[in-house]
């Protein structure tokens, strides 16, 4: 009996650091692409399994801070992903190139494409698939419950506003001609939210706009991010086609954050009402703005 006591006594300590060790094992080691993507692991509390993000990871800020940058989300580098040893990576639609994610699969690595429509419900279901992958329902309902009221509340908001401010969703200005967001893009979702109309809704897709189409268009607001493709925003009323908008008689220049304006993920419907009273003040109660 004694000696079965020792033995036991030292199988112990043993079995403890097995468990230890394969439980380490099965801890997941995440290469998250999209910044949409990577704040909702943040929002689901399972930033320790992050190893690498991409460069639109900008939210939160310790994203980029704490873990490797593996590049911008449509010109990753196989080698550097595989670096990591990730045992997971969750990309958003439209990461690439194909060659690149094509490698990493052949690694061996599994890959969880994340859906991105930009609309409510594809915010949500981001987070559903997210939140079932990584085995964390519970979070995943918390975060969508809290989504889904915000977007409850954004709605309520959209009802007063009677008069839609046409507003221009600029992406970047190449020499005064600016690249715009017709139907189908993240801006039109975003002024649609908003309660705007799309001062380029003739577009479709992210297009170039002549001079005599921005003057046609007649836009009574510009919407910019604040670093776009081409750098960091301009003044687009230093240009002479811009200067002959109504948008440029009351220098109607709204300029927000970039992932907190099109990322599309938990923080959309907050960034949807700054959008709305900013475009909207006279027709929005001050209590209803963030």
């Amino acid at each position: 009996m004694t000696s079965f006591s020792r033995r036991a006594l030292i199988a112990v300590p043993v079995l403890m650091l097995a468990a230890r060790r394969a439980k380490a094992a099965s801890a997941p080691r995440i290469v998250s692409v999209g910044g949409a993507v990577t704040e909702i692991l943040y929002r689901l509390g399972q930033e320790a399994g992050i190893v690498g993000v991409d460069s639109t990871s900008l939210y939160p800020a310790e994203a980029l801070k704490t873990n490797v940058n593996v590049g911008y989300i449509r010109a990753l580098g196989a080698e550097g992903v595989l670096s990591l040893d990730p045992t997971l990576v969750i990309a958003a639609e439209g990461a690439g190139p194909p060659d690149a994610i094509r490698l990493i699969e052949q690694a061996g690595i599994k890959i969880l494409r994340v859906p991105d429509r930009p609309s409510a419900d594809g915010i949500v279901e981001r987070v559903k698939v997210i939140a079932q992958t990584l085995d964390v329902p519970e979070r995943g309902a918390a975060l969508i419950q809290e989504i889904e009221a915000g977007f409850a509340e954004l709605t309520a908001t959209r009802t007063r506003i009677k008069q839609p401010t046409r507003a221009l969703f600029v992406l970047s200005l190449q020499n005064g001609r600016p690249l715009v967001g017709g139907q189908g893009t993240t801006a039109d979702a975003m002024l649609s939210l908003a309660g705007a109309a799309n001062a380029a809704s003739s577009l479709s897709g992210w297009k170039p706009m002549s001079d005599e189409g921005l003057i046609a268009a007649a836009p009574d607001a510009i919407v910019m991010m604040n670093h776009g493709p081409g750098g960091a925003a301009q003044d687009p009323f230093t240009f002479p086609a811009f200067a002959a908008t109504p948008a440029a008689a009351r220098h109607r220049l709204v300029v927000m954050d970039s992932l907190y304006l099109l990322g599309f993920g938990p923080r959309t419907p907050a960034a949807a009402r700054e959008l709305m009273a900013a475009l909207h003040p006279d027709q929005i109660d001050k209590a209803c703005q963030p």
